[in-house]
């Protein structure tokens, strides 16, 4: 009846089954009550009857009633989260529940609502414990991301929604539940803005009452549970808000106490349960194991569950055991998981490196102080049982049900340290458990069974160790703890694991850890621990390397200059060394930068190069070499820094084109297409230079012969055989084929072909340019404001109108040598760079000019007389024109009647002094007329304007203004005004040469990154080579650059951390400014030389002062001895006297 009420379906038969029993009557009912009476007793007197075949079987159908209710539940559960979701849907919009502008609803759009509610909490710690339980776990669900909840799910939001959040348009709060209830998930942003809201209502304050005051265990794992929701993240506003609770009110004490009192209880249990399974040790992987979702930093799988406790304590409590399953039981007790949410609590607290929570973890400045870093490492140190003198048996102390306590223990550890936190990294490298030696084995050891069927989690394990020990020597500059750790640490056995590792990338199968990874990891705890051992850098030098140091030596030593000898030892090598090395590839994917702190000291940061930075093209690298300026102080880092996002984007374009394989074969050969498009260019136009006007069909006139045939196919075969000899390139095949062509085909269509082919590899060149630059990504704003782009479509236009306009075109495209040659382009440029100067001395020009032209119109009118050559056309139309009317009229009658007039009538004499017309003009007849003749002929003659005008006699009036005026125009416009001009283009080439020259001495005598030049370096321990390549290599910071804005900022390092806060706020204080750590170090070991000189100096000198003033207390002594005899002896004399 209970399930027909619910509308639950049933299967026919059991329906049918239960109707006959329920209508059997009260008979039955009594039956049933009477043998369920005495059924204990019968079972104890009489021996278990058979069934019969008519009889229920009440088991098998208890059992299909429990089918039936888990598959319900399993499809119900969509719908109760959907219905849960609406619910927090409502406590962030409280608001919303009543009418726009009432008291309630302004009460809780101020928050009132959430901040009663979270004080109520608080008094139903006792009262209500289980509706408290219920709130805390509300609560943090307003803190997870959104779930989806499949078609049904999400109408039955929508309803709910609407039922009771109809008809709100707004809030002051951002952005309203989404009412068709598609359940995306949120951003982070809107996290830490409902963080900071519960924070403000006193959500923080709950946290920190419920820990300290609750006797719960629920509650406080729930509790737990609220405080990771509103930490996670990393929200540093919520950091402060504990901070300041627990130094404010004085209750630190209180609460560290509770969390001190259960890592001791939880250490306690797990050294009294204990157990070694050794019944593991080559066991297969088991069918019943439930597979423990690892622990990632930042998250945590197992409390993710709305409906039940977040914080599960794992699949050992709620399931049973079989004795024959273990020789011992291995569960964990409550006390002991409550553990894993504990310190994820503590790692968020000292997220992005907290230096105050750091430090406060461990000093409270209280009456008792409880140091949780050293009881968080004494609890690994028991867990992985190093107490019971296991420390070499990990694997049979952890196992799959605990390693995620140990993974997460771990990274708890590392975030005390990192930042870097010194005096937490002293405190667990000098306590005196075993930890390190525990840290430094889960590395070296195998972790055997545990590997043999999860080795996701071994290496997890390894790859948070390997993190945690780099975290211990962060940012030192003493090697105390790199020697402790070295002490427990064989470096044979690490080289070893860095290779394994490499090697396990291979049999990685669907594994979201990647050995190699983990192994780079250790690859770079190995390079920071070879710093302090000698013997560990020579095992992490790959075998290529180290074969031709000893090739160098060997050659070194007897001096052999033979180079085919020095070529055999080199190539001297086994066949099967040419696999690649791990630690080669390790090598190569490593670097090392040197950053300035705020303190202004210097440190050295070893990192992996991120895997994007692989499609960084040589194309790049050498531009932005060669053509990053220099800012004000002579440093190169500003520009480069500002074209780091830049280059970022080019590398995900690149890595973007790898899947488009066609686009990125042509991408590959740009310069190859570039040097096809000039080189057919100059072709084309020298055709057009020997034949153009051609006409069809008789070019071939001359090339007619037999002969000409032959020595074509002779220069064809000498073209190819010298191609195979690579002396010479392809161009005299090309030149061969050419002329082949033009033999066969006509000039025409040779022309066509070429510029046919010259377009459609301009093309192809264009395609290569955007997919090597990304240009279409970037927007149309960033492809018009591309010059180079434009010109390639300029390039690619002036094509289409040579084939298709005129072939005239094709010698636009000879300007493609200036974009080709540096030379030539700096030309250009001492014009354009300039321009402003020029272009204002010649509008100087042009006004002086106008004023010159006003004086000769007014005064010298008629000395502009020019002499002109007139075309004939126009010396016969000019006489025709230059007749009286009536001749003209004449001469037009007799041609006309077509007769001879020469024999008619005798033309008049005058014509014949007019047959030859008059070769001079005036030219200063109108001021425009004035303006153009001097500024055409006064500019371009050597002696200005005179040069032109009529020559005057001395006698005339006019003759010394004539004088005044040419040497003005002379001096003024042809030799002052015209020589500023080439001044200013031959002084800015001079200047473009020099700079020139002097970048290139920069670029080879100066460091990028620093500054230093090459003369710093001389006599020292790190050639500048050595300093460019290894220390200051720009690469090398461009792919840490990459990597800060790459990685999970909760992931970060200290230095990362710091960096990446630099970056943000373009801070670029960061990069070494003329320093470098060799210098630096070699100049204290100079001083420290000295002081060991002068000590030695010293330690002699009060050697022989101590001597000295040894033999003087020794010669005291002896004259103390002889006084005394001296006095003895007189005594006595004097009484041999007295007594004689």
């Amino acid at each position: 009846m209970v399930a027909k009420s619910r509308a639950i379906l049933l299967p026919m038969d059991l329906d049918a089954h239960m109707s006959a029993l329920l209508s059997s009557g009260g008979s039955c009912a009594a039956a049933a009550q009477r043998s369920a009476a005495n059924y204990k007793t019968a079972t104890r007197t009489f021996p278990r009857v058979i069934p019969t075949a008519n009889q229920w079987d009440y088991k098998n159908i208890i059992e299909k009633l429990q089918d039936i209710i888990t598959a319900l539940e399993e499809r119900l559960k969509p719908l109760v989260q959907a219905e849960l979701s609406v619910l927090v849907d409502v406590l962030h919009w409280p608001e919303l529940l009543f009418l726009e502008g009432s008291e309630a609803y302004q009460r809780c759009e101020s928050g009132g609502f959430l901040s009663k509610l979270i004080r109520h909490t608080k008094g139903l710690m006792e009262s209500e414990e289980k509706l408290c339980v219920k709130v805390l776990r509300t609560l943090q669900q307003m803190l997870l991301k959104k779930n989806k909840y499949g078609d049904r799910g999400n109408q039955l939001r929508k309803m709910l929604l609407q039922n009771y959040l109809q008809n709100r348009k707004s809030s002051s709060r951002g952005e309203l539940p989404d009412p068709s209830g598609s359940g995306l998930d949120q951003d982070w942003s809107a996290i830490a803005a409902t963080q900071c809201r519960l924070d403000k209502e006193g959500a923080t304050k709950l946290v920190c009452d419920l820990i300290t005051s609750t006797k719960n265990e629920k509650i406080f794992q729930e509790s737990i549970g609220l405080a990771i929701r509103l930490l996670d993240g990393g929200n540093t506003e919520i950091q402060k808000s504990f901070y300041n609770l627990m130094t404010g009110d004085k209750k630190s004490e209180r609460f560290f106490r509770v969390l001190h009192d259960r890592m001791k209880r939880a250490q306690q249990e797990t050294k009294s349960t204990v157990a070694v399974n050794m019944s593991d040790l080559g066991s297969q992987p088991r069918e019943d194991r439930e597979p423990v979702d690892p622990t990632t930093k930042g998250r945590v799988a197992s409390f993710s569950m709305p409906s039940s406790s977040r914080y599960s304590l794992g699949p050992s409590l709620h399931r049973g055991r079989e004795a024959s399953d273990r020789v011992q039981s291995s569960e964990m007790g409550a006390s002991v998981l409550v553990m894993r949410p504990i310190l994820r609590f503590l790692q968020l607290l000292c997220e992005n490196h907290n230096r105050d929570l750091q430090n406060f973890l461990r000093c409270q400045n209280n009456k008792t102080n409880y140091n949780l870093v050293c009881e968080t490492l004494q609890f690994l140190d028991i867990m992985c049982g190093s107490t019971t003198g296991g420390l070499g048996l990990l694997g049979l102390y952890i196992n799959e049900d605990n390693v995620s306590l140990v993974i997460q223990t771990l990274e708890t550890l590392t975030e005390y340290c990192q930042g870097p936190c010194h005096e937490n990294q002293t405190c667990i490298v000098t306590h005196e458990s075993n930890g390190i030696d525990i840290i430094t084995a889960l590395i070296l050891n195998d972790i055997s069974p545990l590997c043999k069927y999860r080795m996701d989690l071994v290496l997890q394990l390894k790859d948070n160790a390997s993190k945690l020990l780099l975290a211990l020597m962060e940012s030192r500059h003493d090697s105390e703890n790199a020697e402790r750790i070295l002490i427990s640490l064989r470096p044979q056995e690490l080289v070893d694991v860095i290779k394994k590792a490499y090697l396990q990338e291979e049999e990685r199968e669907n594994s979201e850890v990647s050995p190699r990874e983990v192994g780079h990891n250790i690859y770079i705890l190995a390079l920071q621990l070879s710093r302090h051992n000698k013997q560990l850098q020579h095992l992490l030098k790959p075998v290529k390397r180290i074969q031709e140091e000893e090739a160098e030596g060997i050659s070194s030593m007897l001096s052999l200059n033979n180079k085919q000898l020095s070529q055999m030892l080199k190539s001297s090598a086994p066949a099967q060394e040419e696999e690649e090395d791990p630690l080669a590839y390790y090598e190569n994917h490593t670097s090392q930068i040197e950053i300035v702190r705020q303190d202004r000291s210097m440190e050295q940061i070893v990192f992996p190069v991120p895997g994007i930075c692989q499609f960084l093209t040589e194309e790049t690298k050498h531009r932005l070499f060669t053509t990053t300026e220099q800012d004000e102080q002579g440093s190169k880092v500003s520009d480069f820094f500002d074209q780091s996002s830049f280059l970022h984007n080019e590398m995900e374009w690149q890595r973007r084109l790898r899947s488009m394989p066609l686009i990125y074969w042509f991408s590959r050969r740009m310069t190859l297409w570039g040097s096809i498009s000039f080189n057919l260019a100059v072709f084309i136009n020298i055709i057009i230079a020997f034949f153009y006007p051609y006409v069809e069909g008789a070019s071939t006139g001359v090339l007619g012969s037999p002969l000409i045939s032959l020595l074509f196919w002779i220069l064809i075969c000498f073209s190819i055989a010298a191609l195979f000899t690579k002396r010479y390139s392809v161009r005299p095949l090309i030149v061969a084929l050419i002329l082949r062509s033009i033999y066969y085909l006509g000039i025409g269509p040779t022309l066509n072909i070429l510029g046919a082919l010259n377009l459609t590899n301009k093309i192809v060149f264009v395609v290569s340019f955007v997919g090597n630059r990304g240009t279409f990504i970037r927007g149309y704003k960033a492809m018009v404001m591309d010059m180079e782009f434009l010109y390639h479509v300029g390039y690619i236009l002036t094509s289409v109108l040579g084939l298709f306009a005129h072939e005239l075109f094709y010698s636009i495209l000879l300007f493609d040598l200036i974009y080709r040659e540096e030379t030539l382009f700096n030309v250009i440029k001492s014009v354009t760079r300039n321009g402003r100067s020029i272009l204002l001395t010649a509008l100087l020009a042009l006004i002086l000019v106008y004023l010159f032209s006003i004086v000769g119109f007014l005064f010298l009118k008629d000395d502009f007389i020019l002499e002109v050559d007139r075309l004939p056309e126009n010396h016969s139309r000019a006489s025709t024109l230059g007749m009286p009317h009536g001749t003209a009229t004449f001469v037009g009658t007799c041609s006309g009647d077509k007769i001879d007039c020469a024999s008619e009538v005798s033309v008049p004499e005058i014509l014949e002094v007019d047959e030859e017309p008059d070769s001079t003009e005036r030219a200063c007849d109108t001021l425009l007329m004035c303006i153009v003749t001097v500024m055409n002929h006064g500019l371009r003659n050597g002696g200005g304007v005179g040069d032109i005008l009529r020559k005057p006699s001395k006698d005339e009036s006019l003759f010394p203004a004539r004088v005044v005026y040419d040497l003005l125009f002379f001096f003024v416009v042809i030799i002052i005004v015209l020589n500023l001009i080439f001044g200013v283009i031959i002084d800015t080439f001079a200047d473009l040469r020099s700079e020139k020259q002097k970048k290139e001495e920069i670029l080879k005598t100066t460091c990028f990154i620093c500054g230093l030049e090459r003369d710093k370096f001389d006599n020292k321990t790190v050639s500048f080579e050595e300093h460019i390549k290894l220390e200051h290599n720009m690469w090398n910071y461009l792919y840490f650059i990459v990597l800060v804005r790459v990685k999970n900022k909760t992931d970060y390092t200290g230095p990362e951390s710091y960096v990446a806060q630099m970056i943000k706020n373009k801070n670029l204080d960061w990069f070494p400014r003329m320093r470098a750590m060799s210098l630096v170090s070699s100049e204290g070991e100079g001083e420290q030389n000295e002081i060991r000189i002068l000590q030695e100096k010293l330690g002699s000198t009060m050697k022989l002062v101590s001597h000295l003033t040894a033999q003087l207390n020794e010669l005291k002594e002896q004259m103390t001895e002889q006084r005394k005899r001296r006095q003895r002896l007189g005594f006595v004399d004097v009484q041999n006297c007295i007594s004689r």
